[in-house]
């Protein structure tokens, strides 16, 4: 697989601030791979979005170093709208992109914009609606539909441009558990059927350490850490230190290490926790 993102020695200052907001940033993410990128808050992760949209330094003011290479090409080289239609960005506010009157004509808006004929809208309508289960609301005002409704809205909105790169920044973090679970059944869809390379910011780590390949712990603006899933939350204590708490099942059997009760790795599920158990029960 090809590095489909690749950002080097990178920092970025806003104007009128002190510090960066992210500095001495290198990442690198293969194709078709899922991210999960979690931290305190003020860690630098939405800066760390938009940059690989291009909204930075597209449409704020600061002082950048380094570059961020999309498909191997710097995001400041792309024209206008290009790197758009490669990377797409769902955030955690979804009315900030709505500019609809109905859910159809929100879902229909972007790929309007980008000259599709109308048996093509037609056809990535249905797949859209389909995946994120939105054909009973089409009629409806986005701007009256429950939470977790107009979340997978503005998700829709984005896959229906089909966008290689998808970037979910803090998707679910106004949702119920609900809800919450909906979206990342989506995203489970996406990775099973499509070759999208998914890069999520999240806090609901039950939900996003499944689905994740690799996961990236940032702080401070920097990144911390970057490994494989099953590595990466084997360093629980540095998680702690940062305030982060892995879920339930993983802390249980990271308390059981640190008393010298278990040395092996920490399950990423409850299901395997509890096959875990079963084992030491066993044994």
């Amino acid at each position: 697989m090809s590095n489909v993102i690749e950002i080097n020695d990178y920092s970025w200052k806003y104007v009128n601030t002190r510090t960066p907001a992210i500095e001495g940033i290198n990442l690198t993410v293969e194709e078709g791979n899922f991210v999960g990128i979690i931290g305190p808050n003020g860690a630098g992760k939405t800066t760390l979005a938009y940059s690989i949209d291009g909204l930075i330094p597209g449409q704020y003011n600061g002082i950048k170093k380094g570059t961020v290479e999309v498909f191997g090409t710097e995001v400041e080289d792309y024209a206008k709208g290009e790197l758009q239609q490669l990377v797409g960005v769902v955030f955690s506010d979804p009315e900030a992109q709505f500019t609809a009157m109905t859910v159809e004509d929100e879902l229909v808006f972007g790929m309007e914009n980008i000259g599709l004929t109308l048996p093509e809208i037609q056809e990535r309508l249905d797949w859209v609606t389909e995946l994120t289960e939105l054909s009973h609301l089409l009629m409806k005002p986005p701007y009256e539909i429950s939470g977790g409704q107009k979340q997978r809205v503005a998700l829709a909105a984005v896959l229906a441009m089909r966008p290689k790169i998808l970037v979910l920044d803090e998707p679910t973090s106004m949702l119920d558990p609900v809800s919450r679970g909906r979206i990342f059944e989506v995203l489970a869809k996406l990775k099973a059927e499509e070759n999208n390379t998914i890069i999520v910011i999240e806090h609901s780590l039950e939900n996003l350490i499944p689905l994740a390949d690799q996961m990236v712990l940032m702080a401070d603006g920097s990144i911390l850490l970057q490994d494989e899933t099953q590595a990466f939350f084997q360093q629980s204590k540095l998680l702690l230190d940062k305030g982060l708490y892995p879920p339930g099942a993983m802390h249980f059997f990271h308390e059981l290490k640190m008393k010298n009760y278990y040395q092996g790795k920490y399950p990423l599920t409850v299901a395997e926790g509890i096959d875990l158990l079963r084992e030491i029960k066993g044994s």
